[in-house]
């Protein structure tokens, strides 16, 4: 699988953050952000029927998008090894059914789920930068980084400094980003914005844009530590926000909902509203993927259901 990343081409080609007076101006005069037109929107997607043949090749898809995801303090290297194994086999019964995208740990855990994952085309993630606060030096940030990276993370999933966007220390947000971006090496990093934290629509507009001109490869919504995680209208307005970088930029960027997508059902409007904002291109674990765990064992049920006509036992899937 090859990550959502353009090396040679420029994030900022307007020059939009060549100073923090200019990037100030940029994301401040961004349009602001309808939210009945878009709440209303999302509602619609949301609505749309999937048939039979679409919806099971619906689900695969869903499937190959999940970075299948374990950040808890309680983690061992035997829950990350098995883990790992559900993310090559998610249906050790049906050789048929794919992989998962990614597993995501945490960098002590890297080395781990490297190991594991060998040959199978699954991607190493790693949370870093102090997550899930963001509250640490700059100086620490990029040694959480660095060691995730050595020890192999393909993908880091980082997170803004919120309190800093949040008291319009934009120019601050985006060095740190630009810096994450540069420890990152050949890793693919994804920027979590914590939308649940942003407040208003706007700023999760402002947040897209600064991440995606600081040289982001994907945008991803949240942690799963903070109520409201990842919801229909915030993901719609994300996708727009990379809709609109990629046509005025020509650099294509992925976007990442995570917590709180538990079900199929879930999945599928998620993946409706993808293919309507950014069209089929984006129906790709390249660009779009899901951070869940619970999710992989619904669609699993779902897919199961579709095989037999009937819902397996509980003991079909592995409780995560």
């Amino acid at each position: 699988m090859q990550a959502a990343t353009q090396p040679h081409s420029d994030p900022d080609p307007s020059g939009a953050a060549a100073t923090e007076a200019t990037l100030r101006r940029f994301l401040l005069g961004l349009p602001g952000v309808d939210k009945v037109g878009l709440e209303a929107r999302a509602a619609r997607l949301g609505t749309r029927s999937i048939k039979t043949t679409a919806k099971a090749a619906g689900i695969d898809l869903a499937i190959r998008m999940i970075d299948l995801t374990t950040l808890e303090g309680a983690d061992t290297p035997g829950k990350v090894r098995s883990l790992c194994a559900k993310a090559r086999r998610p249906d050790p019964s049906d050789p048929a059914c794919p992989s998962t995208a990614a597993v995501c740990v945490y960098p002590d855990m890297v080395a781990v789920a490297k190991e594991q994952l060998v040959g199978s085309g699954v991607r190493v993630a790693s949370v870093a930068t102090a997550f899930p606060s963001g509250r640490a030096s700059l100086e620490v940030k990029l040694a959480d980084t660095a060691y995730a990276v050595a020890a192999g993370a393909d993908e880091i999933d980082m997170v803004i400094d919120r309190g800093a966007f949040l008291s319009g220390r934009l120019s601050e947000v985006f060095e740190e980003i630009r810096a994450v971006k540069a420890a990152c090496g050949s890793a693919h990093l994804k920027v979590i914005l914590e939308t649940g934290e942003l407040a208003a629509y706007d700023n999760v507009r402002r947040a897209s844009w600064l991440a995606m001109l600081a040289g982001a490869d994907f945008i991803k919504t949240s942690t799963g530590k903070v109520s409201p995680a990842a919801t229909l209208p915030v993901t719609l307005l994300m996708l727009e926000a990379v809709r609109d970088y990629t046509a005025q930029t020509g650099r294509k960027v992925g976007m990442k909902p995570a917590g709180g997508i538990r079900t199929s059902k879930d999945a599928l409007k998620y993946l409706v509203t993808v293919n309507e904002t950014l069209g089929e291109g984006w129906l790709d674990p390249d660009w779009f993927r899901f951070g869940a765990s619970s999710l992989l064992n619904d669609l699993l049920l779902q897919r199961q259901k579709l095989a037999s006509g009937r819902y397996s036992g509980p003991n079909y899937v592995t409780v995560d």
